[in-house]
């Protein structure tokens, strides 16, 4: 008996009036976009229309991009999806939250609330916050290191995950003749203690519908590596070349093998902003249109902050000065900032024509074609074992989801590598993931009451 064929994944990352850093400056863009509810119910609900598996919104705890220059302001996303899920039924919500300006309580029931608001469509992309702005928004000097980011990363995942299996399932009885709402001897604390938090639980919030939220990450550094390999459930990742996305194709399912974990379980999500046109000359009209609107000082700033360099050492029609290439990692973005300079080191690129390929995803992989030439390259990587699926960021929001929607997916329909229609109810069943059991449950002494409070 033959295996059903492999299938495609997709997440829509949505924000605000696109992903190209000048989309807000186009005729038809709202400019006010980020605040827009509106806005954003019309993305999710052609996301959803599509049968995308999710939409994904990124998120920091400082101003970002510089407003004198570009949109910055954000909703929260963890509030922001709780509405997009009255107005969708099916796709999976999975926001951005940070670990190093967070608390695990809080935040740990701020993701079952979602959970159990949308019916089991919440996700988590866990990310440590690497900006010395954001730092400073918390009462530090600086940010932590980075290593020491992710230590504590994988310590506020561990405490989140008891904390989320703190009720087992059928700890809710709501029993009225009885007049036993709940079955005490299957609500846990947790009784954390670590180099980071202390935690006592049980969480406020009973078991989400999924057991866990998904777990995404989207780090690719070594630590992040290291991080991703042992919790997360989906990658969002970054690469430029077909060679590159192999071997972190190939590596994320041989260290997820090695700590035991079936790697099929781990979905490679690499970023791509498609740019579509119903002709070649179509799209690279709209490609071309985006970067006449890009402002060189806010790219450069942009670019200079990435790479931890001060702007007047970047020459706009020089290459990347040789102190870029031959100096220790960042403390900050450490995987985005080898990308950027392994791309303008390939292409012997200028900063000005680093700063044009780095505006419509910030070194996500950019494409301009028709749909037929998106979707042929989509499943060449899927094909040849850089991707299970793809994270569509498109330049232009909404023109670039519609296109993505109504003219590359029936593609892949007809081909026979992606739904037609949702077949399941959940993030988890989306993205064909186990409902993950409480850690707490072969372990209960059944009939001994245990104290919760």
């Amino acid at each position: 008996m033959s295996s059903p064929q492999r299938q495609l994944h997709f997440n829509a990352f949505l924000m605000c009036s696109g992903h190209h850093e000048a989309a807000w400056r186009l005729p038809e863009s709202n400019p006010f976009a980020n605040t827009d509810l509106g806005h954003w119910r019309d993305l999710a609900q052609i996301a959803e229309r599509a049968t995308f598996d999710s939409l994904f919104l990124a998120d920091g705890p400082a101003v970002r991009a510089n407003p004198e220059f570009r949109p910055a302001g954000a909703l929260e996303p963890t509030i922001l999806l709780t509405a997009l899920a009255a107005a969708t039924s099916r796709i999976g919500l999975i926001a951005t939250a940070s670990t190093t300006y967070n608390e695990p309580y809080n935040l740990a029931r701020r993701f079952a609330s979602l959970d159990h608001v949308s019916g089991g469509r919440a996700g988590w992309n866990i990310v440590t916050t690497a900006d010395t702005a954001s730092a400073q928004n918390f009462g530090l000097d600086d940010r932590p290191g980075h290593r020491e980011r992710y230590a504590r990363a994988a310590e506020f995942v561990d405490v989140s995950s008891r904390l989320w299996d703190s009720w087992e399932d059928g700890a809710e009885l709501g029993d009225k003749a009885g007049g036993i709402y709940a079955d005490v001897t299957r609500i846990h604390r947790v009784d954390y203690e670590g180099r980071y938090f202390r935690v006592r639980g049980p969480l406020n919030v009973p078991r989400p519908p999924q057991g866990r939220p998904l777990l995404v990450q989207a780090g690719s550094s070594q630590d992040g590596r290291d991080f991703a390999a042992r919790y997360a459930e989906a990658i969002f990742t970054a690469q430029q070349t077909l060679a590159d996305g192999q071997e972190f194709y190939a590596d994320m399912k041989r260290r997820a093998r090695g700590l035991g974990r079936d790697p099929g379980q781990l979905k490679i999500l690499p970023g791509i902003v498609p740019v579509i046109g119903s002709t070649e000359a179509e799209a690279h009209a709209l490609s071309d249109e985006l970067e006449e609107l890009i402002i060189p000082a806010y790219g450069l700033a942009q670019l200079a902050k990435t790479l931890e360099v001060p702007p007047g050492l970047l020459d706009l029609d020089r290459p990347l000065p040789a102190e870029v290439f031959g100096r220790p990692l960042v403390e900050g973005a450490q995987s985005r900032a080898q990308l950027i300079t392994d791309l303008a080191r390939r292409e012997n690129l200028t900063v000005r024509q680093l700063i044009g390929r780095l505006g419509g995803g910030r070194g996500h992989r950019t494409f301009t074609g028709t749909p037929e030439q998106v979707a042929d390259t989509i499943q060449d990587w899927f094909d040849r074992g850089a991707a299970d699926g793809f994270n569509v960021m498109p330049a232009a929001l909404p023109s670039g989801l519609r296109a993505f929607a109504d003219h590359v997916i029936p593609i892949f329909r007809r081909r026979g590598l992606f739904r037609t229609e949702y077949t399941g109810r959940t993030l988890r069943e989306h993205y064909g993931l186990p409902r993950p059991g409480s850690q707490f449950t072969p372990a209960r002494p059944r009939g001994v009451p245990e104290p919760v409070a």
